[in-house]
């Protein structure tokens, strides 16, 4: 792992009110045992990222989701603001800005990504599961812009 993805998770965790809390109260070896259990989630989730064949980021008007199968790491703030998406991205997963998608009732009736890498082509109904590239296919026709394109041919 490169120094600098440790660096920034560090000091990310460092950075949260309740870390900061306790460290104002003095209890600072908590403070540096919680920091040092975040880092190693996120690892763990840049790691999943990196492995995992449907992994994505996407971003939109409500906010950055990591999707890495059965989990969902998210938070409310655009990347530039959630520093384990902006890694995950910067180390080459796929990244789907869909803030530019103007049609919400068309992206809304997308199916979903499926989360174990199958297809799911029996189903036709709006909870369906396709692959990633098929998803970025349809998502990308409604305005979106991709990072990292997994597709053949077209990574940007």
């Amino acid at each position: 792992m490169q120094t600098g993805v440790l660096r920034v998770l560090r000091a990310t965790a460092a950075s949260w009110w309740q870390h900061r809390e306790l460290r104002r109260d003095g209890r600072t070896e908590l403070a540096q045992r919680l920091e040092r259990g975040a880092v190693m989630r996120d690892l763990c989730h840049l790691k999943q990222a990196a492995l995992l064949p449907n992994a994505h980021v996407i971003c939109g008007e409500g906010g950055t989701f990591i999707h890495l199968g059965w989990t969902t790491v998210s938070t409310l703030a655009p990347i530039e603001r959630f520093p384990l998406a902006a890694l995950a991205v910067a180390r080459g997963t796929p990244f789907i800005d869909i803030r530019p998608v103007t049609d919400v009732i068309a992206f809304a009736n997308l199916p979903q990504v499926t989360r174990d890498g199958s297809a799911d082509p029996q189903r036709s109904d709006a909870s369906r599961s396709v692959s990633l590239t098929t998803y970025i296919d349809m998502v990308e026709k409604l305005g979106a812009r991709i990072t990292n394109d997994p597709r053949p041919c077209r990574s940007t």
